[in-house]
This record gives structure tokens, sequence and C-alpha cells, in this order.
């Protein structure tokens, strides 16, 4: 086996692949237990979602778990029902969602759809946070063991850093996308093995399928893997300009192969994601808005077993978003693998490279335990670029978490070669390093259980093709859950306007990206029902303003989603608006079938 060096750094002079070592059965079943070990570390994580997933509910990040619903069962959709795979009618009616241009995971959410046809999108869920976890850490695992480093333990080491590290266990509270990574590792590889002689075109082709397979699972990663490659290559070229000079022909001529590979598969995809129906440009925040904070970094994660949630929540914008918090140990001894790997060039470009990363996710401004310092960062230069302007800021701080777990690897394998002395020293440090970062359980809370009227088919009386069911309160970010949660439980059976999803403001006046479909009357005045428990007084135009809200989403039924927020001031409401409702199916129900339907657009 190869050294990190000897891969990375040592010319390449001739055309001959270098001779593969067979794994012995003994490799083979250690690699079998990391496998069964992170897989069991990740349903430890994931346990108390898995205790009843269709009916339990992330609770770090409840509205992003919905998003992944919708996904799920959107996939199911197009797999069993052949609709169409770029648009979501079911969602938003009677407009629509362009489902490019949102995290739609096409690649597991397809492969997936008989799983959540027969048991349910909250399984799903369950599997893609489960596999994503161990899936990540396995891959990360194998890249290490066969081509950077030759002890099975710095491997080991490296594998779980990067799959249980705090970013990953925080994004796994909600964001089923970031969770899953496994295909990172090996579109690095891919890249540095484009300097090898002869792999121009093969090495180009298969680097172009992961970055399509990549790009169907989440672009943002994909974004951060090439920013982190390019600085990498970008100081790898600075401090060995000669070996660079003698492979950069060959490098380029295989990066063109995978770009032009990517482009012809992802040319339509990516053109409908940002000029088809339903694109937008930018965020509906601002990029100071979430930035990694510069005290986290000594901090512990909330969840991580030293985590404490109230100290946490002051450096960092949400449960899903815990992005860096390495611990003190954990952050000496990143410094302690950087400044043993760094007479190899290759370990210094690579923290060079998280470096850089790292220094972006901080945003425009320092943040220092959650208090803006009015001291200038460089991102401040690029934060309006097209493209970077659609991320999370601070999610760029993934980047050098991943690469810590590298590092860390990279050391744990040189020490080895370390008087025993100071062996002692490391591994009592990586000890006190990755033990307070054991990961704990996600929290879940109970969701609103589904009533017979949706689960025994009821409504399927009250709705006829071409028409909605309109929950209430109205399916929204954080307002909504309850009512865009049941749509995906039963897969998109029915249309339900509004949600929770990315899409354009106020189209086609403003296509600034936003959470929500553009405000009306009634999803303004019902908002405010619920948040306030204000009781209105409506006036007969008033009641005609709902009327044409509830014909333009083409309304066959209300239903009323009980204990809610100031459900009896929403119930109050829509007596007054529509009259005394009906108890059907364990719901109180409106019907309004006698509405006219607007001409399908």
């Amino acid at each position: 086996m190869r050294a990190a060096e000897e891969m990375i750094e040592e010319p390449v002079a001739t055309t001959e692949e270098a001779p593969v070592t067979p794994v012995s059965g003994r490799r083979r079943r250690i690699d079998l237990w990391v496998l069964l070990g992170y897989l069991t570390l990740a349903v430890l994580v994931t346990i108390q979602l898995w205790i009843d997933p269709n009916g339990r509910v992330l609770a770090g990040n409840d509205d992003d778990h919905g998003v992944f619903l919708a996904v799920l069962a959107h996939a199911e959709r197009v797999v069993f029902d052949g609709a169409d795979l770029f648009w979501n009618d079911r969602l938003n009616a009677p407009v629509g969602v362009n489902m490019m241009a949102n995290t739609s995971i096409f690649a597991l959410s397809l492969p997936l759809a008989p799983i959540t046809h027969f048991f349910g999108a909250g399984v799903s869920v369950a599997v893609l946070l489960t596999a994503g976890l161990a899936g990540t850490a396995f891959a990360w695992y194998w890249v290490l063991s066969r081509h950077l480093v030759g002890s099975r333990l710095a491997a080991w080491i490296g594998g779980a850093w990067c799959g249980f590290a705090p970013t990953m266990v925080s994004h796994a509270n909600g964001h089923v996308n970031f969770v899953n990574q496994y295909v990172v590792p090996f579109i690095v590889w891919q890249v540095l093995r484009l300097r090898e002689p002869g792999r121009t075109v093969r090495g180009g082709v298969i680097l172009g399928l992961l970055i399509v397979l990549q790009c169907f699972i989440n672009e943002e990663t994909l974004l951060f893997t090439a920013l982190a490659l390019g600085v990498f290559v970008l100081a790898y070229t600075v401090l060995r300009p000669r070996e660079v000079a003698e492979v950069w022909r060959r490098f380029t001529a295989g990066l063109a192969v995978a770009a032009a590979t990517s482009f012809a598969l992802l040319a339509y995809p990516l053109w409908y994601q940002f000029f088809g129906p339903g694109n937008y440009h930018g965020q509906p925040f601002s990029p100071s808005d979430y930035v990694t904070d510069l005290a986290s970094l000594v901090f512990f994660a909330r969840q991580s077993l030293a985590g404490y949630g109230a100290l946490t929540r002051e450096m960092s914008v949400s449960a899903t978003e815990d992005n860096t918090f390495f611990g003190p140990a954990g952050l000496v001894m990143i410094i302690v693998a950087t400044v043993m790997l760094w007479r190899s060039v290759a370990a210094r470009s690579a923290a060079i490279a998280g470096l850089v990363l790292l220094l972006m996710s901080m945003g425009p401004e320092l943040r220092v335990f959650g208090h803006d310092t009015g001291i200038p960062l460089p991102f401040g230069l690029i934060s309006h670029v097209p493209v970077i302007d659609l991320v999370s800021v601070t999610r760029f701080a993934m980047v050098p978490a991943t690469v810590a777990g590298v590092l860390l690897a990279l050391a744990a394998d040189r020490i080895r070669q370390y008087p025993p002395r100071r062996r002692r020293w490391f591994w009592i440090g990586m000890v006190l390093a990755l033990v307070p970062l054991i990961p704990k359980p996600i929290p879940v809370v109970a969701g609103d259980p589904m009533p017979p009227f949706l689960t025994e088919g009821i409504w399927r009386r009250y709705v006829p093709e071409g028409r909605t069911l309109v929950t209430v309160p109205l399916p929204e970010v954080t307002t909504g859950r309850t009512g865009m949660r049941w749509v995906t439980l039963s897969n998109f059976d029915y249309a339900t306007p509004r949600g929770y999803f990315m899409g354009p403001a106020d189209p086609p006046h403003d296509d600034t990206g936003s959470w929500r479909a553009p405000v009306r009357f009634t999803s303004d005045l019902l908002w405010r029902v619920r948040e306030y428990g204000w009781r209105p007084t409506l006036t007969e135009a008033d009641r005609e303003k709902i009327t044409a809200d509830l014909v333009y989403w083409r309304t066959a039924v209300v239903v009323l989603i009980p204990n809610g927020r100031n459900v009896a001031v929403q119930r109050a409401t829509l007596v007054d608006a529509l009259g005394e409702p009906q108890f059907v199916g364990g719901v109180e129900i409106w019907d309004m079938r006698k509405l006219p339907v607007p001409p399908a657009e």
C-alpha cells in the first residue's frame, strides 16, 4: 500500500498501473467489522426516530424534516404514478413547485420509492439518515485505508470523524442531503488521480459520472468540494510548481473530459433549475445572517456528549448548523496533526484549503460568541457572486471539518514512526479530543397523528380530480408543519395549496428566493389568527376575498387541524367565513365543492 506522500506528491513517470495488493481475508473481516461498527453508531444516533419513523418528527428542524418527506413522496409519485420528475403539481397548487430548484435528492429518493410507497416517507428518511452517517464514515475509511494510510486504526479514526463529526450529526437533525456524503471521498480521489498517465479519458469519465451522482444528492456539497479542491490545487501549485508543470496537461485534460461528461448529463436539469418555471435567484436572507462564530471552534455541539445546548445556541444559528464545535482538545489535536504533517506538501495544501473555507464560512463580518465585532472579512467581496449567493455561508465550515478528519487520520498513521513517549501523549490527546465528541441520539417529538379522514381515504369522497384539500393552518414553513406533513405522508395523493419549498417570492415582479408561496389575503389572515389568537371582525368584502382565494386554490374541502395553536379562534374565524363545519373522520371539515373551478392555466 502506498502512503499519502507517494500517492499525491511523487511524480508519476510511467503509464503502468501500480500493482494492486490483494485484500486478505483478515482485512476483509476488519472492513466488515468497521462497517458494522459505523452502522451501529448510526442506528444509536437515529434510534429515537426509528421507534416510530412515520409518527415522530425531528425536533431540531421539523420544517426541513417535512421538506425531505415531500421530496421522497414526490419521487414515489414519479415512480408509481408517472408524475413529472422536475415539477410537482401537488404542492403549492395550482401553481406547483420546481423540484430541481429544491433539494430533491433524486439519486436517493428514486431508488427508495418502493420503501416510501409501502412503508411511508418517514421510514425512508430514517433509512437515509442512518445510511448517510454510516456510509459517509465507511467511504472515507475505504479511501483512507486503500490509498492514504497504512494503519486500519488511523483509517477508522478518519472515517469516524468524517461520518460522525459534530457537523454531520448536527445536519442529521433534518438535512438528509448533507448527511449523505459518501460520494465525496471518491470524487476527491478521482480528481487527484487525474495526474496519472493514461487516465485522461477513463478517469475523466468516471469523475464526470460521480459529479452527476453527487449533483442529484446535494449540489451544495458538490460546490464545497469543488472549492476545496480548487484551493488545494492552487496551494499545491504554489508550493510545488516544478512537479505541477510535469502533470498539468493531463490533469486539465482529465478535468475537461469530466466537465464534458457531466455537462452532457446535467445540461437540461440545470437549465430547468435556473431558467425553468418556478426558478428563483438569491436567498431569503442576508449572507451575514448565517455565519460561523469564531468561538464555536473550541466549544461543543449540542449533540456531542460534552455539549450543552443553552451554551451552543449562543454560537450557532440552528440545531442543524453546528458546523464546527471541535472542542478544546479537538482543536488542539487538529493543530498538532497539521504541525506533524507540515512537511508533506499535500497535507499542507489540504490544511490551507480547510482554513480558506473556514474563513469563508465566517461571512462578511467576524462574529464572536454571538456578537458581531464589525471586523470585515474577505467573504464580503464575493458574497454576491452567482451560485455563492445561494449558499448558507456557515456551511462552508463543513469542509474544514472533513479536512480535519483526513489530517487526524494521516497523523495517526504517522505517529507510528515517533518515539514511544510521543506516541503515548498523542493517543492521550486523541482520546481527550474524540470522547467528548461522541454523538448523542438526535431528539424527536411526536407529530400530530393523521386523522381517519386521511388514513381511511374518506377525503376521496370530497376531493375530485383537479381540486385541492386545504388544511388550516395552511401548509407553510413553521406555522403549517402539520398540513405539510400530512400531505407528504399521504404521498401527495391529494393536492394542497402553498407549502414549505423554495420558489420566487412574488413572480413575475420579484424572483428572489422565498421559503413560501406569495402572500394572499386568506393566507395572511389565517397566519395572524394562529400566531396571535386575534379574532378578526370579517366584513362582506373580507368574505369575498376569502372565497376568491379558495376558488384560486381550486378548493374542494377545508380541514381544520385539531389541537393546534389558538385552534378555537381559527375555528371561529372559519365559521364566520364559511359557516358551520361537519365532523367527519376525526376532523371538522367545510365542503367547498360548490365553488366554481377556474380553468386550468
